[in-house]
């Protein structure tokens, strides 16, 4: 009871936290006159990856490799197939042009990217599966490019985004960083060690826990985001949050993980990955069905029905061999 506990308090303090940094970090930047671009680009997008970021620091530091992982794809999964599939059933997402070409087949690249590095056993042989420092400061490399291509667009005018900045005093300010970071902290460190030791009392993996209790609680951010963009009709916000996050959990934040230290990959993780690929490989086809570049209502349905079937086959059918 005492992990579970600690284990609520986390995710409270993780998005707490992560929400107190953003706002602290917003207005002091407002405050140094750094355009509002760059604020969103980097304070606001960091923002609802926090959460993530916290809990895989952590765990990449005391050698958890399955939650490292766990949590990025069962994030990157639930992203796309619970809160893109809720917020379509309030209203049918549009895609833009720069989105449908770009952003989507780059996530689509991401989860290709993990896989491939992964798959040392099948597809090189090896002796076992692992994600290297080396392809870890590979990922932060294709997170720089994005960065670089995020920035041109806003600068050209297609970022239409409005940018919401409170207006905290400047020691408010600081003072605030400081206590959200600590939140962050403190709360990344009660989900690892709560996480885990929940994993070996009730005799389930790390894994499983992690891609389902630890990567639904670290998407809350995105999940309130995204609804709420959907409900208000702001469609691009609504898909631009998922498709940004999901290219920061695996360039930035699964890429900072391995450079800590080296990933191993379990066998069971490569059809965790296989189900991302797919998730990412349905978003782009469901673009191009109905009439316009839209994500429909039905087919966020198919996207909630098909997570239903992938949490059975992970309680059922927990161990799948490649």
């Amino acid at each position: 009871m005492l992990n579970f506990l600690l284990l609520i308090a986390g995710f409270l303090l993780l998005i707490y936290g992560a929400n107190l940094l953003v706002d602290s970090a917003s207005s002091l930047a407002k405050r140094l006159n750094i355009p509002s671009i760059v604020i969103g680009l980097t304070i606001v997008a960091f923002g609802t990856s926090a959460p993530e970021l916290a809990v895989n620091l952590f765990a990449s530091v005391k050698h958890n490799s399955d939650i490292v992982l766990g949590n990025v794809i069962g994030s990157n999964i639930f992203n796309v197939l619970v809160i893109l599939g809720i917020s379509s059933l309030f209203y049918p997402i549009g895609v833009k042009t720069n989105t449908t070409w770009i952003e989507i087949p780059l996530s689509f690249m991401a989860a290709l990217v993990v896989l491939i590095t992964a798959g040392d056993v099948l597809l090189d042989h090896g002796a076992e599966n692992s994600i290297s420092r080396i392809e870890g400061i590979l990922c932060l490399f294709f997170f720089i490019i994005f960065l670089v291509y995020n920035s041109q667009m806003m600068k050209s005018g297609k970022f239409e985004e409005e940018i919401m900045v409170k207006n905290y005093s400047l020691s408010k300010s600081i003072l605030f960083i400081i206590l959200g970071l600590v939140m962050l902290v403190v709360g990344g460190r009660f989900i690892v060690e709560s996480a885990v030791a929940i994993a070996r009392t009730i005799g389930i993996t790390e894994r499983i826990i992690s891609l389902t209790i630890l990567s639904i609680g670290t998407s809350l951010p995105e999940l309130a985001t995204s609804v709420a963009a959907a409900r208000k009709k702001n469609i691009d916000i609504a898909l631009g949050n998922i498709v940004g996050s999901n290219i920061f959990n695996i360039f930035l934040i699964l890429g900072l993980s391995a450079t800590v230290n080296p990933i191993l990959v379990s066998t069971s993780s490569i059809s965790d990955m296989l189900v991302n690929l797919l998730a990412g490989l349905l978003l782009f086809v469901f673009i191009f069905t109905g009439k316009g570049r839209k994500i429909e209502r039905w087919e966020g349905g198919i996207f909630l029905s098909l997570y239903l079937v992938y949490l059975i086959f992970l309680v059922f059918f927990p161990v799948i061999r490649f």
